[in-house]
């Protein structure tokens, strides 16, 4: 069946749904990927609460979370995934960030939801859920027949960057990840080699990006040239920066094409298929 790519969130920092963020969206970071039969959830940003509606419909009764880390824009849409409140839905979550500390990905999204900052606990999710600790560079095989390599990412508290491969095909997700001018990430450029597509962190410009070292975000410049060494097919610029509207998007996306035209930027709902 090949691959499958939906984008439910695509902006950073902080969801912001207003009309000049009509285009390209306003929900933080959560890309569907679905290789086989199985779906893969990456990131829980409020893009995951219109995802999980969308899998109920769908009759779907698994799936399988992995986060890059767990600042909240990666994980505020979590507590509203309602698939989780179903007694039938199975949900594998996993964390490469997280190993040797207490309780794990579970105690973090157990205390997202405690009070005084949520009504809800964890515990009211009457799903199968599990939650898998591991360390990043580990390789994985969360389902038969697909092969999850990870990589540790530049970031404040850590991230962990995935490349799911199914049937001779790569998709990697490598967001929030700071790099260094002039020194490719070598952790990087090995996770995406090859791959036949590559959603980066592009929060900023290289303009922007003097002014925002230690935030731990990069450029989508940068990931042009790091998909360009590394033999990427195509590029997908993710992550966006909230400061930057529909109008900055457009003009980005036109400069991007530009400077390679396998460049495309991510929108809420933007759907890629791949053999």
């Amino acid at each position: 069946m090949g691959y499958k790519v939906k984008f439910w969130g695509v902006r950073g920092s902080i969801a912001c749904p207003s009309p000049d963020h009509m285009v390209y969206g306003g929900n933080t970071s959560c890309v569907e990927v679905t290789v086989g039969n199985h779906v893969f959830i990456l990131d829980a940003g409020t893009g995951v609460r219109a995802l999980g509606r969308d899998l109920l419909k769908r009759g779907v009764t698994s799936a399988t979370l992995l986060l890059t880390h767990t600042h909240w824009d990666h994980i505020n849409g979590f507590p509203f995934f309602a698939p989780a409140f179903t007694s039938d839905f199975t949900l594998r979550i996993m964390a490469g960030h997280l190993l040797g500390k207490p309780g794990g990905i579970r105690a973090v999204l157990a205390n997202q939801m405690e009070n005084p900052t949520f009504p809800v606990p964890l515990s009211a999710m009457c799903g199968v859920l599990s939650f898998d600790d591991f360390a990043a560079g580990e390789t994985l095989e969360p389902t038969p027949g697909v092969v999850v390599r990870t990589g540790a990412l530049r970031h404040p508290n850590g991230a962990t960057g995935y490349r799911i491969e199914y049937e001779g095909a790569s998709v990697c997700y490598v967001t929030d990840t700071e790099h260094l001018p002039g020194q490719p990430d070598e952790n990087v450029l090995t996770l995406i080699a090859g791959a036949d597509l590559v959603i980066y962190d592009s929060t900023y410009t290289d303009a922007e990006f003097p002014a925002k070292v230690g935030w731990g975000h990069s450029t989508w410049q940068e990931g042009v040239r790091l998909c360009q060494a590394a033999g990427v097919k195509r590029l997908v610029i993710f992550h966006h920066d909230p400061d930057h509207d529909d109008a900055f998007m457009e003009r980005l996306e036109d400069e991007a094409r530009l400077m390679w035209e396998a460049t495309l930027v991510a929108r809420d709902g933007m759907e890629l298929t791949m053999a």
